[in-house]
Formats: C-alpha cells, sequence, structure tokens
C-alpha cells in the first residue's frame, strides 16, 4: 500500500471526525463534572442495588434540579449523585427522600461536597498546562534525538489526538473530570511512543536510501514498523476493554476514552505525523531546486 499516495484520504477522515467534535462542542458543549463545572456531589449507602434512573428521578422530582452524574459505586449498593450546587436546605430534602424510598439511616449518608467553579477553572488551567508542558518536553527530546521537522511532526499528531479524543467526549457526553487529565496525558504519551518507533526507522531506511524519495522511505518504514504498531495497540487494546467491560462506571468513563484514544495514537503516528514530515521535507526540497535553477 502507498501509504504516502494515500495521505488526503486520512488528513480528511481526521479533519471530518474533529470537525464533528468541535461542532458538537459549540452546539451542546462538554459535559464538565462538578470538578470542572463545580457543584454538588452526595455520597449515600442504598444498602442494595438499584437503578440509577430512579435516583435520578428521585432527585429532579424532590428539587427540580436533574443531576448531571449518578454514578454506582463500591459494591453497586452505593451511589454517588452529582448535580449543580444546591445548599444545605435541599441536600437534606434530596437525602430524605431517598431514605423514605429505600428505607435508608441517618448513617447511610456519608458525605457531602462542593466544589467551586474557582477550583474548576483552576483545573481546566492545570490541565492546558500540563498538555503543554508535555507536549513542548517532547519536541525538545524529538529534536534533539532526530530534528526539529520531525519534533513538529509529532506535535501535530499530539494536537490531533487531543482533539479526536475531545470529540469522543462531546459527542457521547463522557463526564469531563480529573480522569480526563489522566487520560488526555496517558494518551500523549502512548502516542508518541509509536511516533518514535516510525521515525526511529526512517531515519535508520535514510542511510541507505540517500537516492529514494522521502516518500518511499516512509512507506517502506511504515511497512517494518506496521506489525509491532499492531501488536503492541492489540495487547494494550486487551487490558484497557477488559477493564471497560469488567469495571465499574467510573472505570468505565475512564477506560472509554482511552480504547479511543490509543487508536488514534496508533493511526496518528502511522497516517498523519509521517505524511506531515514528508510533505515538509518535500516542500524544503523543491525550494531548495527552484532556488539553484533561479
Amino acid at each position: 500500500m502507498n501509504f504516502m499516495g494515500m495521505k488526503k484520504t486520512f488528513f480528511s477522515i481526521s479533519s471530518i471526525i474533529i470537525i464533528i467534535g468541535l461542532v458538537t462542542m459549540l452546539v451542546t458543549g462538554l459535559n464538565q463534572d462538578i470538578d470542572f463545572a463545580g457543584g454538588t456531589a452526595m455520597h449515600v449507602n442504598i444498602g442494595k442495588t438499584f437503578d440509577n434512573k430512579e435516583i435520578r428521578a428521585v432527585v429532579s422530582d424532590t428539587i427540580g434540579v436533574d443531576p448531571s452524574t449518578v454514578q454506582k459505586v463500591g459494591d453497586g449498593t452505593e451511589v454517588i449523585i452529582k448535580t449543580k450546587e444546591i445548599d444545605t436546605v435541599q441536600r437534606d430534602k434530596v437525602f430524605q427522600a431517598l431514605k423514605e424510598k429505600y428505607n435508608l439511616q441517618q448513617d447511610d449518608l456519608f458525605s457531602t461536597d462542593n466544589v467551586s467553579p474557582t477550583i474548576g477553572s483552576e483545573l481546566r488551567s492545570q490541565a492546558f498546562l500540563a498538555s503543554l508542558i508535555a507536549s513542548v518536553l517532547m519536541l525538545a527530546y524529538i529534536t534533539i534525538r532526530f530534528e526539529f521537522k520531525s519534533g513538529i511532526a509529532a506535535v501535530i499528531a499530539l494536537i490531533h489526538d487531543i482533539l479526536v479524543m475531545l470529540t469522543v467526549y462531546a459527542v457521547f457526553k463522557v463526564p469531563v473530570n480529573t480522569s480526563f487529565i489522566a487520560a488526555i496525558l496517558t494518551i500523549l504519551g502512548y502516542s508518541i511512543n509509536d511516533t518514535i518507533i516510525v521515525f526511529d526507522r526512517i531515519r535508520e531506511n535514510r542511510k541507505y536510501m540517500r537516492k529514494e524519495a522521502f516518500s518511499d522511505v516512509v512507506n517502506k518504514s511504515i511497512w517494518q514498523t506496521m506489525a509491532r504498531s499492531i501488536n503492541t495497540s492489540l495487547t494494550t487494546l486487551l487490558t484497557i476493554s477488559a477493564l471497560y467491560v469488567l469495571g465499574v462506571q467510573s472505570i468505565k468513563e475512564f477506560a472509554f476514552p482511552l480504547i479511543v484514544g490509543i487508536l488514534s495514537g496508533t493511526y496518528s503516528s502511522i497516517f498523519i505525523a509521517s505524511p506531515v514530515w514528508v510533505m515538509w521535507k518535500e516542500w524544503q526540497k523543491d525550494k531548495k531546486t527552484k532556488l539553484k535553477n533561479a
């Protein structure tokens, strides 16, 4: 397969996915959990299995506020209810309604916490700063190990992966909470690892393919690393998929974006970073040729 000859197709696929995500974020926004948006969290021991819809209905009917999250925790008999910030009176009303419906005791209310929107704003800033620092350090590392063009191509692939993950969060309404930061940083590290494997093989092949076109060197390098990239991704995906299938809701909310992020990271390393590097090198070569002929 001529991967470089299909770069427009690969770029188009990524563009469509990212545009869908950006439009969704503009229209409906991200499903920000109270970690980012601020609000109230109540941890209640129901003492038996329950339906999330019933809990949601109790809260909504009692105080007229639809919970942003109703999450089973522990062995599935405890619940964390997250809403926009409510006062003490409203919290008491919610617990009394749950107490009557499920025959609870007063000590079944494990905790209630309010998170200020200011804290959420700080978390957003920290998430952005962490991603920025990680990208800059990776750019510096790849520039030192390979060249500046490789570093820029790798960072473009990382930005692609972040945008794809944001698309997943926006379209599937995955709660954006502290796990979001961990997921983003995990995918950044995973994606750059795949990219370095491909670039390392490109560097090795260029030593004895000096007269070959850049696209031919990259095509050969991708084929030589394809099996390793696929096998690495599959083994990781099997583990994460098991967590998603067997884990509780909070684990699933972390595992699902990771699954998409791993697929995106493998895809971008092969079909985004490498073509960007080729296009830049070919443009630079054409520019030098035109200057010589001028």
